[in-house]
């Protein structure tokens, strides 16, 4: 009786919600056509610069510059795109949804039920900034694509951002306060960030780590922004080369040999320090004012100088943790802190929590973060029985490779050789790196590719556990144990390769032992 005089209140109150529809700021038709031609610069480079500007003696006009005609109309029809999208997008709420319609000819409808928003995050852009605008991404428990986010709001003002969220609030505490005796033991709870939130933190959400200019350095030094430099230039320079006067340049080249290879020596360096300028700044503006701050249920990270980032993560989302060193961070004691995070897209299901930190340093954080969790090394080891079997068939391939690459370009290809020993030292690498931790409510499992990663996961986030075993695997007794956690709308497996089969059936034994259902 009561549930359906609970239904029936609930029913009369979504009548009574505002049914009013909110558009986007005009800017949205301005980020929305920079966007589409930032997608355009490596195709307007390719087709225009090398043979746009290359008009023929002969024929009419538009077949001379047909590329400046077709970018043209390429631009415009962009530039269009950007208008329809910002005056043809609504917004509103009812039936304690978020409804958006958007399109042209073909009208899409999308109805996001309050109770399925996980969170709210926030971008501010060099567009939005002057005006006091938010980009706001709507994420929940399973957003519809592994790469976008359930909606997105190109540009709003923070008002009407924080309309949003009061509306969310609205519809929370009426459902509760109407039929809270019914829901209260099933339904979780999504927490509402005040409009003051929007960017900066407030005194009350207390700030757990930050980055240092030195770790921002560091990151920049050893993160992959070089290599995505490097490779963004050959890729120009291949583009351009029809426009470089290579006859002229190398025999200037030639010349220039005559003052030495220490000179050569001097600008490569110097173009390689450049590089590096630029990933610093790079990463520098992409990370600047790093914060991670613990708001109740909440994890809030904010950072961006030119573009301002807050995504919002609820603790109970967090399906485990894993402290991942690469070798040369490893060296000076540096490591990187990734969550996975059940639902959500994007930032939101795989996060560097810590992008770069001392590994003692960021243990005392974690712990206060998740208290449940023992971040404690694992000790156990896989032990002998499996050992060969993390380079044998590695050598083996190697030796192939090393056959065939000596045979057509002996002599010098006898230098493929190099690669047995390389081979060896990484699997041996990798055997003396595996390790394990089984405790009563949770698994902590080390393993090496390259990098070194350390995952602590608490038992009742394993969504399955599985061994794998081959031919040779099982003439030896060994086994491949993999677990699986979700990770936004895929999942993550981290495993423990080459044990001994008893360790993994020990594994399984832990996995499917429930005490609690004896109770």
């Amino acid at each position: 009786m009561n549930c359906v005089i609970a239904f029936q209140c609930s029913q009369g109150w979504r009548k009574t919600m505002s049914e009013q529809r909110y558009k986007l700021h005009w800017i949205t038709a301005v980020v929305e056509t920079v966007k589409a031609l930032k997608d355009l610069i490596g195709p307007f480079i390719v087709v225009v610069v090398v043979n746009g500007f290359k008009s023929e003696s002969s024929g009419p006009w538009y077949f001379q510059y047909w590329s400046a005609i077709l970018f043209s109309i390429l631009l415009i029809s962009i530039l269009v795109s950007g208008i329809i999208k910002w005056r043809r997008f609504d917004y509103w709420f009812e039936d304690q949804e978020l409804r958006i319609e958007s399109g042209l000819f073909v009208r899409k409808k999308r109805y996001i039920p309050f109770d399925r928003i996980q969170s709210l995050d926030y971008t501010e852009g060099i567009f939005h900034r002057p005006l006091q605008l938010v980009k706001v991404k709507v994420e929940t428990a399973g957003s519809s694509s592994g790469k976008d986010a359930e909606a997105e709001l190109t540009a709003i003002t923070k008002e009407a951002a924080g309309r949003i969220e009061e509306e969310i609030q609205r519809a929370k505490k009426m459902k509760m306060k109407i039929i809270g005796p019914v829901l209260q033991q099933n339904e979780e709870l999504v927490l509402v960030k005040k409009l003051e939130e929007l960017v900066e933190h407030p005194a009350s959400a207390p700030v757990k780590f930050t980055m240092k200019t030195k770790d921002l350095l560091v990151l920049a030094t050893t993160s992959s922004g070089i290599g995505v430099i490097l490779s963004g230039a050959f890729v120009f320079l291949s583009q351009i080369e029809e426009l470089i006067p290579f006859d002229w340049l190398f025999g200037e080249l030639e010349s220039f040999v005559k003052f030495g290879v220490f000179v050569i020596g001097i600008m490569i360096v110097l173009g390689l320090l450049l590089v590096w300028l630029l990933s610093v700044v790079m990463t520098f503006v992409a990370n600047y004012d790093f914060k991670v701050a613990l708001d109740k249920n909440d994890l809030v990270i904010t950072r961006g100088l030119l573009e301002k980032k807050r995504v919002t993560i609820p603790l109970n989302r967090v399906q485990n943790i894993t402290i991942a060193e690469n070798p040369f961070r490893q060296l000076f004691g540096y490591a990187t802190v990734i969550l996975n995070s059940a639902g959500g897209t994007g930032e939101s299901s795989r996060i560097k929590l810590f992008p770069l930190a001392k590994r003692d340093r960021v243990i005392e954080p974690l712990q206060e973060l998740f208290p449940n969790v023992d971040f404690s090394e694992p000790s156990e080891k896989i032990g002998k029985r499996g050992k060969y079997f993390y380079y044998r068939l590695k050598l083996f391939i190697t030796f192939l490779i090393v056959v065939a690459v000596s045979y057509y370009l002996f002599p010098y290809g006898l230098f493929a050789s190099l690669l047995l020993p390389v081979v060896f030292t990484h699997g041996i690498w990798q055997y003396k790196t595996a390790a394990y931790a089984i405790m009563p409510k949770q698994l902590t499992m080390r393993y090496r590719g390259i990098s070194r990663h350390t995952v602590f996961t608490v038992k009742d986030r394993i969504q399955s556990m599985e061994i794998d075993q081959n031919y040779f695997h099982r003439r030896k007794k060994v086994a491949t144990l993999t677990i699986n956690v979700k990770s936004g709308m895929s999942l993550d497996a981290p495993a423990i390769r080459h044990m001994s089969e008893e360790k993994a059936e020990q594994f399984l034994e832990w996995y499917e032992y429930h005490p609690e259902s004896k109770e």
